[in-house]
């Protein structure tokens, strides 16, 4: 007696592979958590609720960055590389003064980034930690508006 062999096909049946793809899909979508970007990282002072007062405009440093580029240091026309010998001896008068750096809202982010760095360089050639402060766009429609 001859015993019939099943013939295997040579081929793989795909026809329901999109289907399962789409689900694997829409799975790993459901499941996986998105990474939120990080902005910079900044270290805020701690509060003190002893002082009420806001900081007088002579008290602290104001740097604008216009949206062409050019700053404003105090009011006075300024490059990126003169702000460090310009806070020296007001920062060795006052440590604690702060540096308040106000970017216009149509400047490039490169230049607000650019004022940090040479901030943050500042910080090893003047041997001070510079506090640096980034006011809100309602602090500042609150403050200067």
């Amino acid at each position: 007696m001859k015993i019939e062999r099943r013939r295997v096909p040579d081929e793989i049946p795909t026809a329901s592979m999109a289907d399962i793809a789409f689900l694997l899909i829409v799975y790993f979508m459901v499941t996986s958590t998105f990474a939120a970007t990080r902005g910079l990282d900044f270290a805020f002072p701690p509060e003190d609720d002893s002082k009420s007062d806001l900081i007088e405009p002579e008290d602290a440093v104001l740097i604008e960055i216009q949206s062409s580029g050019d700053l404003l240091v105090d009011q006075k026309p300024m490059k990126a590389t003169e702000i460090v010998e310009y806070l020296r001896p007001k920062l060795v008068n006052n440590p604690k003064k702060p540096v308040i750096i106000k970017p216009d809202p149509a400047s490039p982010y490169g230049y607000m980034l650019e004022v940090l760095d040479e901030l943050r360089q500042g910080d090893e050639k003047l041997g001070l930690k510079i506090n640096i402060s980034l006011p809100t766009q309602r602090e500042i429609e609150l403050f200067w508006y």
